[in-house]
Formats: structure tokens, sequence, C-alpha cells
């Protein structure tokens, strides 16, 4: 290896460039911009403001932002709906003004002044609701007349009862302790806010209104043909925006214990900005309630701070101005162009230098040398078919395959013409195997781990594994379950060939060549999912050993098959078996004769075991060229393959003309023939093996004759 390649491999492969893209796919990813801008907003002007740490100093200014947070969270459950609430300011003011009258003029409780600032809320929230979900108004115009509406009532109000509030000498130590009071070092409106926001958080990300308000704010049309409610949600999320709205103007009543001119004036375009500047979208469908929290810390810490600091309300009014107008710029930007930055950074090759191999070239002497053998298949299903990936035959001889649109085909003994539908799973069925009662199993590419009943009942058994404590995407999930077999205890032993990419982008995984495929464990009588072992290439065709103290599996990019002992002194433990081969390996089934044939779905290039050195090339390629232009592995020619226990070659078998079988993914032996799939070809081969047992099957190997 020379120098410049030791560092190419120190460089790739050792500094985790790939962990970028993963940060980006994920939800949480979005909040990291208002974070850093809210530690920042909190850090400089915590600095520039003498005492701006004091515990009594903080307390009084997150009396304050409580307030301020309940109205942003209300708002923002509104914009992720796909409104937007000009109205808020307005009902703040004119809740607070119910709340001080009700107690001040009237006399009356607490809890009375509390329930008649939450009913002003609901009030003017409902006729929000009604005018933008029942009649379908344009919210902005509708708000802006509630704006105007509730501000020249609230202004009425003010001019005639103020006199009578400010005379009034009714008190409560409850009023005061909610307005001035402290529970533990905490202001009650921040108390409250806090709960709310909890509350709000959950409801939105794990209940079924929650699930409901982002689906309608992601698309109106889509959420009412799934069966969603949209007028209805609509309606409610304006109710929730004027309750949120008249709780705050409850909690600055208690804290004023009165109602000025300016109350809530301009509030809204304060609560607007602090949504969007967190990060919640104004097309709707896009946000949280932490974005919201965070977005009111920067807005009110920078309103605050810039009037402590000196700076007069026209300064205050052009920083917020420039905040929002750069913060719907990024959102839109960003909206616009996260997939382009994802294409940019998200694929992240390694490298990669795969061991010299024998040559494959008919005529070469080499155990691997290919041939035309599989050229004289018959076909079964021909033009029927598309994209039989594995194939398996029943005890009565009976032929199934998966097919690219979702469905199981079964082909009836003897002649393999008559065919049905036996069954629709729904995904992409891969491999497959049955359990001793006749189950079907099979591994449905992007799906999980499903189970066909010999009615044709299709169920889930597993969709998840054990997550990695050191991964972030999502590695319980999953993402390309391959090819399975069954153990005689009843346990499923299957692969999940990459953590990183759904099945269609096989070529991006062979592409980066990162060790992301894992071989796996689900036992039925738990419904547990385990992962056995992981960090290996694609991991592919999996198959239980003759004597069941074994299963090998394949590594599909690093053209390996490796052994993993489930019994004996190594048990728990895996071997390489087979290793530098010419060809990719898929699935792996037993033979007659006590060994096992393994599919070659395409073979080794040297342009291709070049770039494998070259990361840099590799990721230069993915983002300057069209993908159908990319240098990916060879999938036009495959093979059959024979090996024995200790991974000796004895038969390579191919179809050179690429007529019948040019790749190969799979393959059954069964009574004397060798069914052969592929997951590009448009028909099953039945290709008759010279010597082979005329009796044996695969359903007998496993589970003995038919009692």
């Amino acid at each position: 290896m020379t120098l410049r390649e030791t560092l190419q491999r120190w460089r790739y492969n050792f500094i985790p460039d790939h962990l970028l893209g993963e940060i980006l796919t994920k939800r949480w990813a979005d909040n990291a911009i208002p974070f850093l801008a809210m530690v920042a907003t909190v850090a400089g002007f915590g600095l520039a403001i003498p005492g701006f740490f004091k515990p009594s100093s903080l307390v009084e200014s997150t009396r304050q932002l409580g307030e301020f947070t309940i109205v942003v969270i209300g708002l923002s459950v509104v914009m992720l709906a796909g409104g937007i609430d000009l109205s808020v300011g307005s009902i703040f003011a004119l809740a607070a003004f119910a709340a001080v009258s009700t107690f001040f003029i009237f006399g009356l409780p607490v809890w009375v002044a509390l329930l008649s600032a939450l009913a002003v809320g609901a009030l003017f929230g409902a006729f929000n609701g009604y005018l933008v979900g029942y009649l379908r108004l344009r919210a902005f115009l509708t708000t802006l007349v509630t704006l105007v509406i509730g501000r020249a009532l609230y202004d009425i109000l003010v001019i005639n009862f103020a006199a009578a509030v400010q005379q009034s000498d009714v008190s409560s130590p409850i009023w005061d302790f909610i307005g001035d009071g402290q529970f533990m070092g905490l202001s009650m409106a921040v108390i409250i806010a806090l709960v709310l926001a909890v509350i709000a958080h959950v409801a939105l990300t794990r209940s079924r209104p929650g699930w409901h308000i982002l689906a309608v704010g992601g698309s109106r049309r889509s959420a009412h043909n799934s069966g969603i409610r949209v007028r209805e949600t609509v309606f409610m999320s304006y109710v929730v925006s004027g309750l949120c709205a008249g709780l705050a103007g409850f909690l600055i009543a208690c804290r004023l214990s009165g109602a000025g001119p300016g109350t809530g004036l301009n509030l809204e375009m304060l609560a607007i900005t602090a949504a969007v500047v967190g990060g919640n979208s104004l097309g709707g469908g896009r946000g949280s309630i932490a974005k919201a929290v965070m977005g009111a810390i920067i807005v009110m810490m920078m309103n605050n701070s810039l009037i402590r600091l000196g700076f007069g309300t026209g300064t205050n009014q052009m920083v917020l101005g420039l905040m929002l107008a750069a913060a719907v710029t990024l959102d839109i930007r960003w909206l616009k162009n996260r997939h382009k930055v994802l294409n940019e950074v998200y694929v992240a090759p390694v490298h990669v230098r795969l061991p010299e191999t024998p040559s494959a070239l008919p005529g070469s002497g080499s155990s691997f040398a290919l041939n035309n053998v599989l050229s004289k298949a018959d076909a079964i299903g021909l033009g029927e078919l598309e994209g039989p990936e594995d194939v398996i035959l029943d005890r009565d001889d009976h032929l199934y395959c998966g097919t690219r649109h979702g469905e199981i085909v079964r082909f009836f003994a003897p002649d393999y013409r008559r065919s049905e539908v036996f069954a629709h799973t729904g995904g992409f069925p891969l491999g497959l195997a049955f359990a001793q009662d006749g189950t079907l199993l099979s591994c449905v590419g992007a799906m999980g781990l499903y189970a066909i009943s010999p009615r044709g009942e299709v169920r889930q058994l597993s969709a998840e594994t054990n997550r990695s404590y050191r991964s972030i995407v999502d590695d319980a999930r999953l993402r390309d379950p391959n090819d399975l077999d069954v153990a005689p205890d009843g346990r499923i032993f299957f692969t999940d060939s990459t953590t990183r990419y759904d099945a269609h982008d096989w070529t991006l995984d062979s592409i980066e060549n990162r060790p992301t495929g894992r071989l796996l464990v689900h036992d039925p009588k738990t419904g547990i999912t385990r992962t056995l072992l992981d960090n290996y290439r694609y991991t592919n065709g999996v198959c239980l050993a003759h004597d069941g103290k074994s299963v090998l599996f394949a590594e599909s990019w690093a053209c390996r098959v490796h052994r993993y002992w489930l019994e004996g002194p190594k048990a728990g433990t895996a071997e390489c078996l087979i290793d530098g081969m010419p060809g990719y390996p898929d699935n792996i089934n037993r033979a007659s004769d006590g060994t096992y044939w393994m599919a070659w779905l395409g073979m080794r290039t040297p342009s291709f075991d070049l770039s494998l050195r070259h990361p840099s090339f590799r990721k230069h390629m993915t983002r300057r060229l069209p993908n159908d232009e990319w240098l990916f592995p060879n999938i036009n020619t495959g093979g059959v393959v024979k090996f024995d226990e200790q991974g000796t070659i004895i038969q390579t078998m191919g179809d050179l003309t690429g007529v019948s079988h040019p790749m190969v993914t799979s393959m059954r032996e069964h009574k004397g023939h060798l069914f052969i799939g592929g997951i590009l070809n448009n028909r099953i081969g039945r290709f008759k093996i010279e010597g082979a047992d005329p009796n044996w099957t695969g359903m007998s190997s496993y589970w003995g004759s038919r009692s």
C-alpha cells in the first residue's frame, strides 16, 4: 500500500464524515440553529448587562418570559396546522382585562377570574377557528380583523373601567402568589409555561390530534383524503391558541393587578417573530414546541436587553424585523435546499482494498471459472414475473417466488405452467423460508420480517431490533431485511443488509462500502428480535448448516462468506469461511450431497475494485455526476457456486450468453433440479443437476419426511 493510499485510508476510515449527514437527517437537527442562537443571545447580553445573571434579575425577567412563551406555544400550534393568528395580542389584553375586572370589580374568587380569562380566549379562538376552519376564510385577513376589533373593544373597556379597577381594595394571597410568588426559585409563570410546553409537546408527538395537526399543516388535501377532519382540526388549533393567550393574560393580570393601554400592544408581532426565529415554518407542518420555546427566549431576551442597554423602541422594532426577515429567508431556503445539502454530505465512502482473487474467466483453470451451463435452464413463468429474487418449494413440489409488485406467486407442480397470487405483502418479498408447520417466512424489503400462513394470510413478525447506543440514525428499524433461514427450535436467523440505506438505494451502499450490515435472530416464542453481529459490508444470504450447529451468511461487498457458531466452543463467534471471491455472494442454500449452493449476483471488475481504494473519487462521483453514470458493482453477470463445509469451491456455473440467467440472486435444489431466481430477471430457471439425489428436498432436509 502506497503512502498516499495509507493517508486516504486514515482520512476516510477514521474521520467519521458520515455523522454530519446522519445528524442532518434527524428532525431534531433543525433545533441546532435556534439552540445556538439562544445560547449566543443569552451569553452575549449576559456579558453586556451588569447583574444580568443575578437571581433577583432573572426571576423578574422570567415572569414576563413565561407569559410570552405561553402565547408563542399557542400561536405555534396554529402555525403547525398551516394557519396564522394575528389576534393573540388582542386576546391577551382582553383576557387580562376580564381577569382583573372579575377579581377587582366584581370581587369574585381567583379561580373565577381564571375561568373568565380562559373563556375570553376560547371564545375569540373559536370565532377565528370557525371563520378560518369551517368557512375557509383567509387566516391572515380573518385574524387581522379580529385583532382590530379586539383592540378597539379593549381600549373602550379600559377607558370606562380602569378607574374602578384601580380604586378596588379587593386582595387575595393566592392572586399575589400567582403574580409575584416563587416555587423552587422559579416564578409561577415560568412553571406554568414549562408544564404547558411538556403537555403540548407530548400532545403533538404522541397523540392522534397532534398528528392530525401536523398532517393538516403539511398538506390539507392529503390529510382530507386520508380521512382526517381538516375543518375540525383547524378550528381546534385556533381554540388552543386562544386558550393559551387567555392563560397568559390571566398571569399578567395577577402580576400587574391591572390592565393599561399598552397591554398586549404589538404582542402578535413579537410572538410571530419568536415562532419563526425558533424554526417553526410559516408554511405549516414543520416545527415543534421546543422551537417555540427557544424562539420565545431569543426574542424576549433580545427585546428586554436592548431596552436595558438604552436603545429605543425604534431600534427594537428594527432588530426584530431583521430577525424575522432572516428567519423567514433561512426557513424557505433550507426547506428548498435541504435535500441538496444532504446529497452533498450524506454519502461518505471509506477506503477498502479487496484481496486479490483467482480469475473467473472461462478457461482460466481457476475453481471460480464461469461457463455457459445455466444457459440451458428451462424457463418458468417467462414474461409473467418481474424480479423473482428468491425461490422455494413446498412439500407438494409447488414453487413460490416474490415479485417486484409485492406479490408472492405460487406455480403448481408438476409442470409449473399454472400459477396464482398466493399472497400480497405490500412490499418487495426477498428471502423466503418455510417453517416446520408450513408457514412461509419472508424478508420484505424496507418493511421487516413477515409470515404467510398456508391460506395466504400475511402478518408481521418483526420490524425492528435492539437499538445500539452509538447510533445516530435509528438502527432499530429494519431498513433492508434480505435473506433468512429457520433453526430446528423455530428461531429465525436473517440479515439486514444496511442500516444507512433502504433497499432501493443499494447502489449508494455499495459505493460508500461502509460496514453497516448485520445478522439478526427473531424468536417467535418471545417475539423479540436481537442483533447477533454487525459491522459487515452488506450482509446477504443466510443458511443454517446441515448439522444445525452454525449459520452461514454472505457479506456481498466484501466478497466473503462467514460462519456464525451456534454451538460448541466457538458459540457466539463468527469466522470467515470463504474470502477473496471474484463474485458478490447473495443467497446460500443447502445441497443434497451435504454441501451448499451460493448465488453470485455479479462479478468484481478491476475498475470498481480500484475505485474502492480511492474514496475521494467515489465521493466526488456521487456529487458531480448523474446516478446513471456512477461506477458501481457489475450485476450483469453472475452465477451459481457450490462449496463444502471447509469453504472449498467444488463447482461454478454461469450463463455468459446473457440470455437466461446473466445474474443470479438465489437457487434451490429440489428433486434433482436447481431452481434459479434473479432480482432483475423475468423468469425462474429450472436446471437438471447431473448425479443429484432425485428424492432430496429442502423441506425434508430441514423438517424430515412428512408423517
